[in-house]
C-alpha cells in the first residue's frame, strides 16, 4: 500500500532551516563587508580633501613666502566631522628646495581605522622665473 499523506518530516524541515540560515548569515556578512569598505572610502576621500586644501593653501603663497623645512616637521592633528562623528586626521607639510629656482611641497595626511594607520601623500613643485 502506498502512503499518500507524504509531507516534510521534522528532520527535512530542520535541514532546510539550517541551509536557509547559512545563506542569510552569508548575506549579512557581505553587507557588513560592503559597509566597512564604504567607510574606508569615505575616510580616504576626506583625507584627499584635507590634503588638497593644504596644498592649495601652500601653492597660493609666493615663491619667497614658502619657507623650507629644516627638520622633519611634526604631525598636527586635524579633527574633521565624518558622517556626524569627529575623526582625527594627522597632517604634515614638508617644503624642500631641490634647486635654487624650485621648491617641492609634500603634504602627508594619516588616519587610523580599527588600529590600522593609512596615509595619503601628494606633492607639487613651485618654481620661479
Amino acid at each position: 500500500m502506498i502512503d499518500k499523506n507524504g509531507g516534510f518530516t521534522l528532520v527535512e524541515f530542520l535541514v532546510a532551516l539550517v541551509i536557509l540560515m547559512v545563506g542569510m548569515l552569508g548575506l549579512l556578512q557581505s553587507v557588513n563587508i560592503a559597509m566597512d569598505k564604504n567607510l574606508e572610502t569615505v575616510f580616504r576621500n576626506e583625507a584627499i580633501s584635507v590634503a588638497d586644501t593644504l596644498m592649495i593653501t601652500k601653492r597660493a603663497k609666493t615663491f619667497d613666502a614658502l619657507s623650507t623645512t629644516v627638520a622633519s616637521p611634526a604631525w598636527t592633528s586635524t579633527p574633521i566631522s565624518v558622517r556626524g562623528v569627529l575623526k582625527n586626521y594627522s597632517t604634515q607639510v614638508i617644503v624642500t628646495q631641490p634647486t635654487d629656482r624650485s621648491k617641492q611641497i609634500v603634504v602627508n595626511v594619516a588616519w587610523k581605522k580599527k588600529g590600522v594607520r593609512s596615509t595619503h601623500s601628494i606633492s607639487s613643485f613651485v618654481s620661479t622665473f
